[in-house]
């Protein structure tokens, strides 16, 4: 079996803004799958509500981004870019996240050019969908951003 890469050798994104805790599947260009491990012990819960900890569905949707950003850099294609939001379409949010869930991430890339790009991102939890949403991306220069 081959050796997926680690989000955080691959992504310029770093704690605690880095939401993916591994990449199971990668095939770069075109998709990727993942996940996020939630403990508990990230700082966005004890705000996001007191008494009722709850992941916020903008960080599910940054989760889909960063696995899609893998995805793009580790296509040659990519290299020394750095994938930007142009846009979210088509968000739904479906259920609530709460600490010591596993966020499963499934990212799926297409209308691919040299400077953006469309994915469609689906996380779920324990094979209930979470959240759903059409990503618009714009790749720049990574030195430039």
């Amino acid at each position: 079996m081959e050796k997926m890469p680690e989000p955080i050798d691959v992504l310029a994104h770093r704690p605690p803004f880095l939401f993916v805790t591994a990449v199971e599947t990668v095939e770069p260009g075109v998709s990727a799958r993942g996940r996020w491990e939630l403990t508990g012990d990230e700082p966005f819960f004890s705000g996001h509500f007191p008494g009722r900890p709850t992941l916020p569905g903008v960080l599910m949707i940054e989760s889909l981004a960063q696995l899609g950003g893998i995805a793009l850099l580790l296509d040659e294609r990519f290299a020394g870019k750095l994938p930007l939001f142009g846009g979210i379409e088509r968000a739904r949010f479906r259920r609530q996240v709460v600490p010591g869930d596993t966020l499963a991430l499934q990212m799926d890339l297409n209308h691919m050019s040299s400077r953006a790009g469309k994915g469609h991102g689906i996380a779920s939890v324990n094979g209930e969908r979470a959240c759903e949403a059409d990503l618009l991306f714009v790749l720049v220069d990574a030195g430039t951003a």
